[in-house]
């Protein structure tokens, strides 16, 4: 059974020196390995790349599901670690929910990972 993530506070992208600036604490490590972790699933990066193409800003859960022909609780599970990532937000609108990327999140996660960044 794989494990959970822990829980850490994803209110705002990941923030930290770039992995080549200087050994990372354990702290910092573990920011980045949660949010990887929970990109670590061929179906969560699916996901993501349809958040991220999507123009209206905002997918259901049940769009999302169709698109993937999986089941809406499947989604929701993959949507949920992503969410606590920190790497989608979502918005309840009745009875749908609909999810949105956070680019940003991905951009400082890049940032992190680059080692030419910031020099």
């Amino acid at each position: 059974m794989p494990k959970t993530l822990p829980i850490i506070d994803t209110t705002t992208p990941v923030c930290c020196a770039p992995v080549s600036a200087a050994p990372m604490d354990e702290h910092a490590a573990l920011e980045v390995a949660v949010r990887l972790k929970a990109l670590a699933d061929p179906m969560r990066i699916r996901l993501m790349s349809l958040l991220l193409t999507d123009t209206a800003g905002a997918v259901c859960t049940c769009d999302l599901a169709g698109a993937l022909e999986l089941a809406e609780s499947t989604v929701s599970h993959h949507l949920g670690q992503l969410r606590r990532a920190g790497m989608v937000v979502s918005e309840r609108r009745g009875m749908n929910v609909y999810y949105s990327a956070r680019p940003e999140a991905l951009d400082a996660l890049r940032a992190v990972l680059d080692p030419a960044c910031c020099r």
